[in-house]
């Protein structure tokens, strides 16, 4: 009865996705004339810097296997995500990649392995974590042969703090614009929820200032002392340089060297976020170039503009979330379901296979 029940709902929906127009605003691709796909990936947003890179080399590994896939835009919506998988799961498809939108939402997970499992489907998930407890992840997709690669989500936060507190030591004195005898910091935040969000939100700033203390240092001082929390979010939860370059436009306007609190040290989650403060800080004559006084700025993700900002001396240094390896591992595990093998077969020595369930890429850093 649920497979029956969830077919009909899936060609309820079929109007919907399509006339949504994934085909016609280059939403997907396929690699022949087939009507139905191989794989379908759900990718949480085109909108994110760092997996339209991952999107990018994804899609040409698909290409160069010869294996039909095709690209859907959940815009960062559950519901959208969720209707779109069971619309597509009804045409055939074999496999399914998805980026779930609602990171660490079990509940979400087991309706997609349901559904795929009633339609003769495999499931492989990336890059958003789908549970915060290790156990019952690895108990729900080795039940349903599934997989999860993403990575040691903590270590981009603990490599931030490391890349930080170093930067400063060697930095310090002039650094402290305000000449107080601490440095003073925005955090901007990508998601208020998500778990690797708030990993790197910590620990970026707890590592640093552990550095700090043990070289004799002031820990680091949020900008604004009276704020509840140490952190700028973007409430939409799309990490976006929008609303980076919103915040800090608003700061500026209050914290300057005019006022004599001017933050000395911006973090931020992700690359997109550290640009989008990056733009600001040079409408308001910072970071520049070599006769500008440059505000270090940190990110995630080392996309190929912020490796560029690095280079050009506009921002500090960024973790390298790699997202050729992300591609990689993810077409291989998806190649893997295609084939009617096990998905963490054949993985290359350099990525971290976790049981049979799960494959960590390692993060690095950038910096010039």
């Amino acid at each position: 009865m649920r497979k029956i029940l969830t077919i009909l709902f899936s060609f309820m929906m079929i109007f919907t996705l399509f006339a949504c127009g994934d085909k016609n605003n280059n939403n997907g691709e396929t690699t022949d004339n087939n009507d139905v796909e191989q794989v379908a990936v759900f990718w949480y947003s085109f909108d994110d810097d760092y997996l339209s890179t991952v999107r990018a080399t994804l899609n040409n590994e698909f290409k160069a296997a010869g294996i039909s896939y095709k690209d859907y835009d959940c815009n960062g919506n559950q519901t959208d995500q969720t209707n779109k998988i069971f619309t597509v799961l009804a045409t055939g498809v074999k496999v399914l990649v998805v980026n779930q939108v609602e990171s660490n939402a079990v509940d979400t997970t087991k309706t997609i392995l349901d559904a795929a499992k009633d339609a003769g489907a495999k499931v492989v998930f990336f890059n958003r974590s789908i549970s915060v407890d290790d156990t019952e992840a690895e108990a729900l997709l080795n039940d349903y042969g599934s997989a999860f690669i993403g990575t040691d989500y903590e270590q981009a936060g603990h490599f931030e703090g490391k890349m930080i507190g170093e930067y400063l030591l060697a930095h310090y004195d002039e650094l402290d614009l305000n000449k107080d005898g601490k440095i003073s910091y925005v955090m901007l935040k990508g998601q208020e929820t998500n778990t690797e969000a708030i990993a790197r939100t910590l620990y970026s700033v707890e590592d640093a200032n552990v550095m700090l203390k043990e070289a004799g240092k002031p820990e680091l001082a949020y900008y604004d002392e009276k704020a509840s929390n140490k952190y700028l979010v973007d409430v939409n939860g799309t990490w976006s340089s929008e609303a980076a370059y919103n915040h800090i436009e608003s700061v500026l306007s209050e914290y300057n060297e005019e006022n004599g609190n001017m933050p000395e040290l911006i973090i931020a989650n992700n690359d997109g976020m550290a640009l989008g403060a990056i733009r600001s800080l040079k409408e308001h004559g910072y970071n520049n170039g070599k006769d500008a006084t440059t505000i270090p700025v940190f990110g995630v993700d080392a996309i190929q503009a912020a490796k560029d900002a690095i280079d050009a001396g506009e921002m500090a240094g960024t973790v390298k979330q790699d997202s050729d390896g992300m591609a990689k591992v993810v077409y291989i595990t998806a190649n893997n379901l295609l084939a009617g093998e096990a998905p963490i077969t054949h993985i290359p020595d350099e990525f971290e296979i976790i049981g049979t369930w799960r494959v960590n890429i390692p993060y690095s850093t950038y910096i010039k």
